[in-house]
């Protein structure tokens, strides 16, 4: 009967009928495989930052090393995300996570065998491309899959996985590195090879992809699949309501900058490179200053940061919860403007106690965790599916700016004038992004993709 009602094959009888579904057994197993993906290349991406305490001293780094070691390795995800973004446009989003995912993979190997900084450095810049093109690709492919009413908390369920693998980092750093060493990080993060097999045999492809690629019957199959799903479930399934005539099918890169999408691109990007310049500024670097600055034991800085990923995972889950009733771009502007009041505070104080430290950085982490791990859903959520991996990877792109800078801007700063001063550094970032969140943001909550960006 559906069939019927659907005869005629077009981009937006496809459209329509994806938003009209339930979420089904189908969809909750294909945000947990992706959501499996993406947990490890969160936790690939905080690795070293447990691995460092140790590196440190047994490599005798200087500042200037360790800043590069975690900078390179955000370069290379800024190198991932616009070239696999671009090309996930052009042969489909599950190719380009199979990619993503054998890189990373691959070069977590390899950096079993580092010796040294500079072998570390390049073979964290090599893994960053994987790592970096996995995220914006998955959360494109994510968001393509779902309706507009259920689209924020079945996206932002699946993206918390994010945070739980950077908390998940920190388990394994407080575990097992005083125990077994450095390379304990890195021989965990092997575990995504295994899941490769069922990324391929138990995940579509998007339908809204193929059928913006003309591929038409193959985006019906799956689209109906899903509707069977659902009616053996038991849902009847509403009428399926047309959107308006999209008017290209094809991607240009340089409709970023055209239109309502010029606004929308420099808005993101202005939101990606503060909220990642201060949240992995604060992560990857606060296990060494710990150990260093406050002359902690290894294992007591380990879980002090393990500390703060958690509190990221409690708010990340709030957020998921309530950002549809509460709208993305009230929820980004408050956190923004929150967040600074912690951060400032440790500016004013001058960082001088480890407690003070621990309680005010997590707490700061954890406001500014709720919009770096939904940026995603709102990224995808501003472009339409012809540019929705490519804009989300673009975006990203600045993530990984923010986060090579974000090191870097702790590394001097504390050297040359104290920790005080990196707080007042990144509490002025906040304090900008929340201005371009009020200036600037579009609401998107509860709105179908298509009428978002057509």
């Amino acid at each position: 009967m559906l069939q019927a009602v659907m005869s005629s094959h077009t981009v937006e009888s496809i459209s329509a009928r994806i938003e009209r579904l339930p979420v089904t057994r189908q969809l909750s197993t294909i945000r947990l495989v992706i959501g499996a993906a993406t947990f490890f290349d969160a936790y690939t991406v905080l690795a070293i930052a447990f691995a460092m305490p140790v590196l440190v001293r047994e490599w005798k780094l200087s500042p200037t090393e360790v800043g590069m070691i975690l900078s390179f390795g955000y370069i290379g995800q800024l190198l991932g995300a616009v070239a696999f973004g671009w090309l996930a446009e052009r042969i489909g989003r599950l190719r380009v996570l199979w990619l993503t995912i054998t890189l990373f993979v691959t070069m977590d190997i390899a950096c079993l065998f580092a010796t040294g900084a500079v072998s570390m450095i390049i073979c964290r810049f090599i893994q960053g491309i994987g790592t970096g093109g996995e995220v914006p690709v998955a959360s494109a492919y994510v968001n393509e899959m779902v309706g507009a009413q259920k689209r924020g908390r079945f996206f932002l369920l699946y993206e918390v996985i994010f945070p739980i693998g950077l908390m998940f980092a920190g388990m394994v750093g407080y575990f097992l590195v005083p125990a077994y060493g450095w390379k304990a990080m890195f021989l965990v993060g092997l575990v995504p090879a295994v899941l490769m097999i069922p990324l391929r045999l138990l995940m579509p492809e998007s339908p809204r992809w193929l059928a913006s690629r003309g591929r038409l019957e193959e985006a019906d199959t799956i689209v109906a699949a899903f509707e069977a799903s659902a009616e053996a479930r038991g849902a009847v399934l509403a009428e399926p309501r047309l959107a308006p005539q999209l008017s290209k099918s094809r991607s240009e890169w340089r409709e970023l900058f055209r239109g309502i999408y010029r606004g929308r691109t420099l808005m993101l990007w202005a939101l990606w490179f503060c909220v990642y310049m201060v949240i992995n500024g604060m992560i990857t670097w606060m296990p060494t200053l710990y150990r260093e600055v406050f002359k902690l034991p290894l294992q007591t800085s380990l879980a002090y940061g393990f500390i703060t990923s958690a509190c990221g995972v409690v708010a990340s889950i709030v957020c998921a919860l309530l950002i549809d009733r509460v709208g993305r771009r009230r929820w980004y502007a408050s956190a923004f403007a929150l967040a600074v009041f912690p951060l400032g505070a440790l500016a004013l104080s001058g960082a001088d106690t480890v407690m003070h430290v621990l309680v005010l950085v997590s707490l700061a982490y954890a406001i500014v965790q709720t919009i770096a791990f939904s940026l995603y859903l709102y990224s995808a959520e501003l472009y339409p599916t012809r540019l929705r991996a490519f804009g989300t990877g673009c975006g990203s792109a600045w993530l990984r700016l923010g986060s090579s800078a974000g090191p870097l801007v702790v590394g001097y700063f504390s050297a040359g004038f104290g920790i005080g001063m990196v707080f007042a550094v990144f509490a002025c970032v906040l304090a900008l992004g929340a201005a371009v969140t009020m200036l600037f943001a579009v609401e998107t909550a509860g709105k179908p993709l298509e009428t978002l960006s057509p």
